[in-house]
Order: C-alpha cells, then sequence, then structure tokens
C-alpha cells in the first residue's frame, strides 16, 4: 500500500516488481481515523482477497509522513495527521494475518527506485549507483536517501524530511503545512504551485489569464502545467519559481549527500502534466550543478522515475522482500471485520 495525502493506493506485487492488480480510493476530505482506516484497510483486504491462494510474504505500507521504522508508528504527518501516533503493524497484522511493515513512503520509494527503478537502469548500463536520492513532488514533498542498496533512516527513522529544509528565510514566506515558513514543500509542492496560481490569478487583473477560464475554474497545478504546455506566460513564471526553488534545495541534496543519482518523481514530475513532462529536468540540473561547490558534485545525475506512479507500491513490496527474503507465508488471507478494517 502507498498511502499519501489524496489516495490510498494498494496493489499485488510478485517477486520481479510487477504489479498483477491494483487499486485506490480516495481519502475522505475532513476524514478521521476511523473513516480512513476502514476505506484502506478494506482496499488492503480487497488485494489479499485477489491473490487468493498465492502465497503471500507479507504486506507493505508506504505512509506520507516520519515513520517509526521499528514500531511501524506515524508521527507528525501533516498530510495523514488522524493517523499519528497509530502503529499500523500492530493494529493490522492481527486482523490480515499477515506480517505487516510500514515505512515513509519516499525512503521506500527510494528504495523502490534503487533495485528496480532508474538503479536497475543505471546497473544495467555498468554505471551502478552507491547513493541514490529520490525526491517525491506531489501533495507535498518527500526525500529518502539509499546507500549501498540500503535505505538512510536517521536515528529515528526520521532522516530526510527533505520537503521541510527551508528554502525562503524572507518574513513573506509561504507558511507551510509543518507550520514553518519557507520550506521547500511551501514553495515548489503541487500543493504549493496551485496556491501560487490561484493567488496570482487574483491580483494580476491587468490581465485576463487563461488559468482563471479553465474547466469549472478550479485551479490545480495540474491546471497550471496544462497551461504552461499552452504557453501561457502566467503558468511559465509560476513554474520557473517552482524550478528555482527545486534547483536550490537539490543544491543543498549535493551538498549533504554527495549522490550519484537523484530522482524525482510524484504526480509534479510524472504526471501527464509535470517537470518532465514540459522538459524541465535538464533545466533543473543546470541549475543545481551551477550552485555547485566543486567539479566532482558535477558527476550526479538527475533523472525522472521509471517506476511511473508506482514507486511507493514497488518500494513497500521491496521492503517486504528486504525482511522476509527467499521465505514465502503459508497463509492465505485474514480476518474479515464487519464494515472494513479498523
Amino acid at each position: 500500500m502507498d498511502w499519501g495525502g489524496t489516495w490510498a493506493r494498494a496493489a499485488v506485487v510478485d517477486r520481479q516488481a510487477a504489479i498483477l492488480w491494483r487499486s485506490q480510493v480516495r481519502n475522505a476530505i475532513g476524514g478521521d481515523r476511523a473513516q480512513m482506516l476502514e476505506a484502506a484497510g478494506g482496499l488492503v483486504q480487497q488485494a489479499i482477497a485477489w491473490a487468493d491462494k498465492r502465497p503471500i510474504a507479507g504486506v507493505g505500507i508506504a505512509l506520507a509522513g516520519p515513520v517509526d521504522a521499528t514500531t511501524g508508528t506515524l508521527y507528525g504527518s501533516p498530510h495523514l495527521s488522524p493517523l499519528n501516533g497509530v502503529s499500523l503493524k500492530t493494529l493490522w497484522e492481527p486482523v490480515l494475518g499477515q506480517r505487516v511493515w510500514v515505512g515513509n513512503d519516499a525512503n521506500l520509494s527510494a528504495l523502490g527506485e534503487f533495485h528496480y527503478g532508474a538503479g536497475r537502469v543505471e546497473l544495467d548500463q555498468g554505471h551502478p549507483p552507491r547513493i541514490l536520492v529520490y525526491l517525491t513532488v506531489s501533495t507535498g514533498i518527500g526525500g529518502g536517501v539509499v546507500i549501498e542498496g540500503e535505505v538512510f533512516l536517521g536515528a529515528h527513522g526520521l532522516a530526510a524530511e527533505i520537503g521541510h529544509m527551508v528554502i525562503d528565510r524572507s518574513p513573506g514566506a509561504p507558511r507551510c503545512d509543518c507550520s514553518h515558513l519557507g520550506c521547500l514543500e511551501a514553495l515548489a509542492s503541487g500543493t504549493a504551485i496551485a496556491r501560487f496560481a490561484r493567488e496570482r490569478t487574483l491580483s494580476e487583473t491587468s490581465i485576463i489569464p487563461s488559468l482563471a477560464t479553465r474547466g469549472n475554474g478550479e485551479i490545480t497545478s495540474e491546471t497550471v502545467f496544462q497551461a504552461a504546455g499552452e504557453d501561457d506566460a502566467l503558468a511559465w513564471s509560476i513554474l520557473e519559481d517552482a524550478v528555482q526553488a527545486l534547483a536550490v534545495g537539490l543544491t543543498n541534496i549535493l551538498h549533504l549527500y554527495d549522490p550519484d543519482l537523484i530522482v524525482l518523481g510524484g504526480g509534479v514530475t510524472v504526471g501527464s502534466y509535470g517537470l518532465d513532462t514540459l522538459g524541465l529536468l535538464p533545466r533543473i540540473q543546470s541549475l543545481m550543478l551551477s550552485r555547485a561547490m566543486s567539479q566532482q558534485y558535477k558527476e550526479c545525475l538527475l533523472v525522472a522515475s521509471q517506476l511511473g506512479d508506482a514507486p511507493g507500491l514497488i518500494g513497500a513490496a521491496t521492503l517486504v522482500w528486504k525482511n522476509v527474503g527467499t521465505q514465502r507465508s503459508v497463509s492465505h488471507g485474514g480476518t474479515e471485520i464487519r464494515g472494513g478494517l479498523t
């Protein structure tokens, strides 16, 4: 399962990282803990039911927020706040009849990309990465670091919260969902892009931006990318601000981790309309490398996710495989709870 700020996605994934079945459910707007657990838990049960008599190795769950890697408890997530303090491992293992592992979504996406995505591509081309940094740019911004095939978790499992590095220290910097000012997430996430677009269509009255007249009038980050694809000047201006912020953040990553591969994923990067679609990754890399302190940093490669919208799912499956090795569970299902999992 890959459970983000907007959707909970579940899949059945085989040992070659092929997705055999998948489905998703939108998080209820304003939903409480019980509602969210019931909807997502029901989705996991659907996946187990689809697997039928196939042996199940376990359940991996990628969550949008800081996760204690030992207990599987979510802490301080601004995007899944009703689940803060909940250990899905403790809650769901007895119900599902399966072993459950939980991790941060960006950490697990990094793990999936290293073993089955961009890292595998580089390996096949004779350039195996030693350090891969993954950045997901979506509703929020998260990060993960994989060193020699293992996720770098930090002292408490909370490392690489890249979206909350401060980029703008000015008094007028936008406030992030974490409550602080000027975070990368508040400047370059899909949520931020949409917010800036709404603000500017209201303030720039001397023009009639096409952004304000699209579809049902709701301005989203996808609206901005679509308009940019049609050469809308305001949309390009908004995206340029996001690109500049990302370039600063990525330069910080260069200096912190000295990676040989940086992977950008998430809907803002690899969606139907996104940074990769508009060809903006070379510009981001150029800006990033122009700020690099020394020539050696410039050997780092910046690429788009090779797993599309599924790095979290593949990474969650990889977490299971790394924990169970070649063992296979003989269990085929769990206990059905009326009304869904709670």
